[in-house]
């Protein structure tokens, strides 16, 4: 397990830019923490990293958001909606699992147990309004 601490937006999307150069093609980013955590923050770092030159947003009400560079496809997922296997099925999830995209998944908590063992879980916690401290570990780890 590696711990970060940002203490920005800027800083948040850099630690984002870093791990993304770190992963492997496939790899399954998987978040937890609540609203207003700076996911989608990582997320932005994310792109950057892989070179993608994209607007990221959160994918609230689109589910999936896709974002796509030369080299680089990163799908940008929103859980917060699903209930369920059939809710998880509909979202195209599974389509992407394998592939040599990456995928990010905001609320990751709700589909916990479909993500693969390889996922890296990026754990949020706010300390205060611009500081959030980072727990990076691969879903494996905490299995054993």
């Amino acid at each position: 397990m590696r711990k970060y601490k940002t203490n920005s937006y800027e800083e948040t999307v850099a630690l984002g830019e870093r791990i993304a150069k770190e992963l492997p093609k496939g790899s399954v980013i998987a978040f937890l923490g609540g609203m207003g955590m700076g996911k989608t923050a990582f997320t932005t770092g994310l792109a950057r990293g892989l070179s993608i030159d994209a607007d990221v947003s959160s994918p609230t009400f689109a589910i999936c958001n896709t974002y796509m560079g030369n080299a680089n496809t990163l799908y940008h997922f929103d859980m917060y909606r699903v209930e369920g296997w059939d809710d998880l099925y509909s979202t195209g999830f599974f389509d992407f699992l394998g592939t040599d995209a990456y995928i990010a998944v905001e609320w990751s908590e709700n589909i916990y147990g479909a993500l693969p063992d390889d996922s890296v879980i990026v754990e949020i916690a706010k300390t205060d309004e611009n500081t959030r401290e980072f727990k990076i570990y691969r879903k494996a780890e905490v299995q054993a």
